[in-house]
Formats: structure tokens, C-alpha cells, sequence
């Protein structure tokens, strides 16, 4: 088996399992992927997901064994993209890499152990928060072979960085190790080796414990207001008003009696 996933509480753990290929993704492994977070998406008992790989290997990106046959033009066909993808909430798609087309509705941890490179980088963009061990490391390792970034990695590495940093990376390909990805936001923490799925999951329950809508919301709105003029940014920013009415003033209540005084997140 090449992708599992198992359940922690109310976290999905998926697990790229190929180390004896340094975890690359072929298409029956894409497609496991695309479906494990579809069905991590539909399950309301799920509210946080961490992608891992075995220890000592996220993911290499792409299987080039595969691609070196030229693919197919069904491969192609099936990923082509034009005009008519203007909705990845409403219209979900897979990527070449699975899920990098998706946009959740619920946030996505990545614990990183070892190369996270090329499309590997990319499923690591892909989620939310990176939890990389001190020996892991990035880089846009297909820079080498003339396989471009397919899976939205010149979209959201400027996003995640900035532009200038997005482009020494996009077109040196270099290495980027743990300490510098911490540097630049690329990383939201860095641990001891061997301990990115579990630092990982303690940073999953955190966010459990919070009011999920609202989250889930503020998450959302982040997200899509790259797209949108500040005006229609706010605007879409202020829909989030409506999840106080559900959990808000609830919160304010549990405020109000005494609960987490001087920013206290223990007991909330």
C-alpha cells in the first residue's frame, strides 16, 4: 500500500508509504491522494488532516520513471486546465500530484522528514502549516530535468515568501535547508528529527479545540482575497460576521465569566 490514512481523534493522518522511490507520486498514487482528502473534506467528524511520508522521506515529487515514457495523452487530457476552472470549492480537481487543485475547508498540516522537493515541495505548499524536522529540507529540484512546477507551486511559493524569495528558488532549484525555510515562512516550525508527525499532531489538536466555524472562516477568507480587490476583499471578510451568531457569542460568554485573561489559550 502506497497511501494510508488513519484516524487520530478527530485528525486524518495520510501517509505517502514508497520510501524504496523516496515516496514519488504516480498516478494511482495521485489519484489515492485526490481521494483520501476528498473524503477527509465530506467527513464532518474530521476537522484537521496531516499529510506525512515514512520516516526520513516526504516526497520526492513525481515518479520520472513513470514520466520518462512520455506519459499519455489521457494522462495529459485529464489534467488539462482552461477557463472553464474557476472554482475549485464548487468544481474540485485533481492535480498531478493528487490534491493540489483542492481547496479544503478545513486546514491541512505537513510533516516533512527528509526531501520535500520538486512536486514534493508542491504537496508541501500545498497545505497549510510545515512542520519540518532540522535535517529536512526543500527545493525545486526539477529545475535539473526540464519538468516544470504543474502542481501550483509558482502560485503559491510567492505567496508563501514573496516574490523575490519565490524566484531565487523557482529558478536556481537549490537546496533549501530546514533552518532557512524556517527563515523565510516557508517552514511554521522546525523539530528534532524523528518528531514531525507527532509535533505535527500537537499543533492538529490545538486547532480542534477551537470554534471551528469561525476558524474554518478566517481560513477561508485568507485564502481567497488574493483574488479579489481589497474592497471585494472586505466584503467577503465580513460573511465571516455570520459564524458569531453561532459560536461568537458563546466565545464572549466563556470571555465574559473569566476564561482566557492574558491571552491564557489553556482553558478556553
Amino acid at each position: 500500500m502506497t497511501i494510508r490514512v488513519e484516524q487520530d481523534g478527530e485528525i486524518t493522518i495520510v501517509t505517502i508509504d514508497r520510501a524504496e522511490a523516496r515516496n514519488a507520486v504516480n498516478p494511482d498514487m495521485a489519484l489515492a491522494l485526490f481521494n483520501a482528502f476528498m473524503a477527509f473534506e465530506r467527513d464532518e467528524t474530521r476537522k484537521v488532516a496531516v499529510l506525512t511520508g515514512v520516516p526520513g522521506v516526504f516526497s520526492a515529487g513525481f515518479d520520472l520513471k513513470w514520466a520518462a515514457g512520455g506519459g499519455d495523452d489521457k494522462w495529459f487530457a485529464e489534467h488539462q486546465l482552461d477557463g472553464s476552472f474557476d472554482d475549485p470549492i464548487k468544481y474540485p480537481r485533481k492535480g498531478p500530484m493528487g490534491p493540489t487543485r483542492l481547496m479544503l475547508s478545513k486546514p491541512v498540516i505537513a510533516a516533512i522528514s527528509g526531501p520535500a522537493v520538486a512536486g514534493g515541495m508542491e504537496l508541501a505548499l500545498w497545505c497549510d502549516l510545515r512542520v519540518m524536522e532540522k535535517s529536512a529540507y526543500m527545493g525545486v529540484y526539477c529545475r535539473r530535468w526540464g519538468v516544470p512546477l504543474i502542481d501550483g507551486g509558482t502560485v503559491r511559493l510567492p505567496r508563501i515568501v514573496g516574490h523575490g524569495r519565490a524566484m531565487d528558488l523557482i529558478l536556481t532549484g537549490r537546496k533549501v535547508e530546514a533552518d532557512e525555510c524556517l527563515a523565510i515562512g516557508l517552514a511554521t516550525r522546525v523539530c528534532a528529527d524523528g518528531a514531525s508527525l507527532e509535533t505535527a499532531l500537537e499543533l492538529a489538536r490545538e486547532l480542534t479545540r477551537f470554534p471551528q466555524a469561525c476558524m474554518r472562516a478566517d481560513r477561508m477568507s485568507a485564502m481567497k482575497q488574493w483574488s479579489l480587490d481589497p474592497a471585494q476583499s472586505l466584503v467577503n471578510e465580513w460573511e465571516s460576521a455570520e459564524t458569531f451568531r453561532s459560536e461568537g457569542a458563546d466565545g464572549a460568554a466563556r470571555f465574559a465569566s473569566g476564561k482566557g485573561r492574558s491571552g491564557d489559550f489553556g482553558e478556553i
